[in-house]
């Protein structure tokens, strides 16, 4: 029995001395600390106290690529605000087209007020407007958004409502999109056709309008072999 009890005691002992992994499938920083994960150029962007943000229309893109996950954000617009969320990027260098963009805008802008539904906030540029517009509070407010991304499947939940959903395979053309409206002609890539892994980035500032991010963290999603 005391050799038992010693046995236990090493055991446990040994158990204690091992290294802690870290779930994989739990939220972290999207760019890491002090943005030590992140291919940006530090003249554009910078964090202070926790607020990230751009002097120029340039991206900020993770080192990683990311497949079935969940994006969580906090952002603030500017008047005028015309920015995104960029997924499933495969070429950071020329991303417009080899990507899925999740659009970022001051719908209360007069010069938006005639964009196209594919143009307001929360909609999945230049393929699929928003459900409802104006989900986005007025600059100067912050806003939380949420994508998550398995597959082919998006959907975005913009301050607790879900504004856009999206089966990517529905979309087999490069000019018109399922209901009818066209494409534009710089994004001639079907959507059917993309790649559903790759580069994360946010989007700098536009024009004179700039635009703000806090709390930016992500956490991956396990799949199952046959999508619900």
């Amino acid at each position: 029995m005391k050799q038992l009890s010693i046995y236990l005691s090493i055991t446990l002992l040994l158990l204690n001395c091992l290294p802690i992994q870290a779930d994989e499938y739990t939220w972290k920083s999207l760019f890491g600390n002090s943005l030590s994960e992140a291919n940006y150029d530090p003249e554009v962007w910078s964090e202070t106290n926790g607020v990230l943000t751009a002097t120029k229309d340039e991206a900020i893109w993770t080192n990683a690529e990311f497949e079935n996950f969940e994006l969580d954000i906090d952002f603030k617009t500017d008047e005028g605000t015309n920015s995104g969320i960029v997924i499933y990027c495969t070429d950071i260098k020329d991303w417009i087209p080899n990507s899925v963009e999740i659009q970022i805008a001051d719908d209360y802008y007069e010069k938006w007020a005639d964009a196209k539904p594919y143009e307001k906030c929360g909609a999945i540029y230049g393929h699929l407007g928003p459900r409802q517009e104006k989900v986005v509070k007025k600059p100067g407010e912050w806003n939380h958004i949420r994508i998550r991304c398995v597959e082919q499947r998006i959907s975005v939940i913009l301050n607790g409502r879900k504004v856009t959903e999206m089966n990517m395979s529905e979309w087999t053309s490069g000019t018109v999109n399922p209901d009818g409206s066209e494409i534009p002609n710089w994004l001639p890539k079907p959507y059917a056709e993309l790649p559903t892994k790759g580069y994360i980035g946010l989007q700098g500032k536009h024009g004179d309008a700039g635009i703000w991010f806090r709390n930016i963290k992500i956490r991956n999603i396990k799949v199952k072999s046959t999508l619900d």
